[in-house]
């Protein structure tokens, strides 16, 4: 808990000016007579004359990270780890293309941003352009199930060769993100990931990039498998504070795209955004700031803002 601190008036002492003196409630309380003994000059050379007493406290009761564009800039890895898929199960779309599909990074860019989740990315992909034909089903598939079949397939292996990417060692935290999370768990502040991601893939990533100590420190930590709907939906982040045991409004969530904006702020917590390189040209109104990366955030300026936020609403 945070704290503050007031000095001792010097002697004489009189009981108003001790009166004066006295902590705040919750703070350490001495006697008049306890006051004039610490006073003495043998005390003051040993013994401090500052006592601590507890401060306000913080509205902010937990931060939560969104992990692929705030933990890691991975656009470009899941973008690689589909286009790996899509290459080894043949799938062509539109049908009987004479390539594979191949999602470029301009076409990636605006599809991650509107599409939450690697399967709901597909469906509506294969909904648009038409289902395609693969490895896995010579003809386009026709039936709910066929489909829901190919869409596991092709997510299964893309989420096993995401994870050799990661795995590789060449992929870091983006800046700031290792420093603001032990800040925040030195305060005792709550810290919980959310992503839409399959869970899988999200220990993993979170394992290498941010240690194992971090990631089995965490107050909550959430993937897409465990809502029904995924971002910009905010059921995660609802589940977050109930799992919490936090206010909506004193939750602060990290995001770098609308889609995760819109999933905060449906949940009733304030948003800062740390944009991408594919992110950055989005509308950003509903976050309180917008940052490159954290490299430059402290836990300080964050409950400011929160507290400005607060109080304006």
């Amino acid at each position: 808990m945070a704290t503050t601190s007031f000095l001792l008036p010097s002697p004489p002492y009189s009981a108003a000016c001790c009166r004066r003196a006295s902590p705040p409630v919750g703070a350490i309380h001495y006697s008049f007579s306890c006051l004039r003994r610490m006073a003495t000059p043998s005390l003051r050379q040993s013994r401090p004359r500052v006592v601590c007493a507890v401060a306000s406290s913080s509205p902010l009761h937990a931060l939560i990270f969104d992990c692929d564009g705030v933990i890691l800039e991975s656009e470009h890895l899941h973008r690689q780890a589909y286009n790996d898929a899509f290459a080894h199960f043949n799938v062509k779309c539109p049908p009987f293309s004479s390539e594979p599909l191949l999602w470029d990074s301009d076409f990636y860019d605006v599809l991650q941003n509107q599409v939450g989740g690697g399967k709901p990315k597909m469906r509506w992909y294969f909904g648009e352009k038409g289902w395609p034909t693969s490895s896995v089903f010579e003809t386009p598939p026709s039936t709910a199930s066929d489909r829901e079949k190919l869409v596991d397939v092709l997510q299964d292996w893309k989420t096993e060769r995401y994870k050799e990417i990661i795995k590789s060692g060449t992929v870091e935290p983006r800046p700031g993100v290792l420093r603001l999370m032990d800040e925040v768990k030195g305060a005792r502040i709550k810290l919980a990931v959310c992503s839409a991601a399959t869970k899988s893939s999200v220990i993993l990533c979170l394992e290498n990039l941010i240690g194992l100590d971090r990631f089995q420190g965490l107050d909550c930590f959430l993937a897409g498998d465990d809502v029904k709907e995924k971002k910009p939906d905010p059921s995660i982040y609802i589940t977050a504070a109930k799992k919490l045991g936090v206010d909506s409004k004193n939750c602060l969530v990290v995001e770098d795209s609308v889609i995760g904006l819109q999933a905060a702020t449906g949940a009733g917590m304030s948003c800062i955004i740390t944009y991408t390189s594919s992110t950055a040209n989005q509308d950003f109104g509903d976050a309180i700031a917008k940052y490159p990366d954290l490299s430059g955030v402290r836990l300080k300026d964050l409950k400011i803002l929160l507290q400005n936020t607060l109080v304006a609403s």
